[in-house]
């Protein structure tokens, strides 16, 4: 029970970093290309540049809904301020790791120790941003009144609401995918 309360807890907390405000980064700084073994963009980084952009305009039309006093856009700005040093961190951490590797991949043997360490290392370093980032957001969202804060759970519903939609087209995909594989070879013998 424990691990799934806090599971949810942690995608509700993502998610409004995403709703809110991961885009914005995004639309200032490209995602990183995707090293070995590494995932590819983030959270929201599926699709390609229309979808960017109709998510920016969601994200637009929501800060025009929630309405920010002073204070609340303050928050706001700072959330978005350490989203963004934090993607540009995250960044330049990938873009380290990638270096490193690219400087050892011409050697006949590998380290696999030390490029395990390495790796290790930034992922911690990127897991302290990611907290710093969402607890920027999180400390924007207690800031609100109850009708703001039912905007942005209803953003972030719509937003769960299209991501599973999105998972379950591609689990139909995947499907139809090996349902055709797994039948051509019993057809050729």
């Amino acid at each position: 029970m424990y691990k799934t309360t806090s599971r949810l807890l942690a995608i509700a907390a993502a998610s409004l970093a995403l709703t809110v405000g991961a885009t914005a980064a995004n639309a200032q700084t490209p995602p990183p290309p995707g090293g070995p073994g590494m995932m590819h963009g983030g959270p929201g980084m599926h699709g390609g540049p229309g979808m960017h952009g109709d998510f920016m305009l969601g994200f637009k039309k929501l800060h025009d809904k929630l309405n920010l006093n002073a204070a609340q856009e303050k928050q706001w700005q700072a959330a978005l301020d350490t989203m963004k040093q934090n993607g540009q961190a995250m960044r330049k951490n990938h873009e380290q790791m990638k270096q490193q590797f690219d400087s050892m991949k011409n050697q006949p043997i590998l380290d696999l120790n030390a490029m395990h360490t390495a790796h290790e290392q930034v992922e911690q370093q990127n897991q302290q941003l990611r907290e710093q980032t969402t607890q920027a957001w999180l400390a924007f969202y207690n800031g609100l009144n109850d009708q703001q804060k039912t905007t942005v759970s209803t953003a972030i519903k719509e937003r769960f609401a299209k991501m599973e939609q999105r998972h379950e087209q591609m689990r139909e995909r995947w499907e139809q995918h090996h349902k055709g594989g797994a039948s051509a070879p019993a057809a050729q013998q």
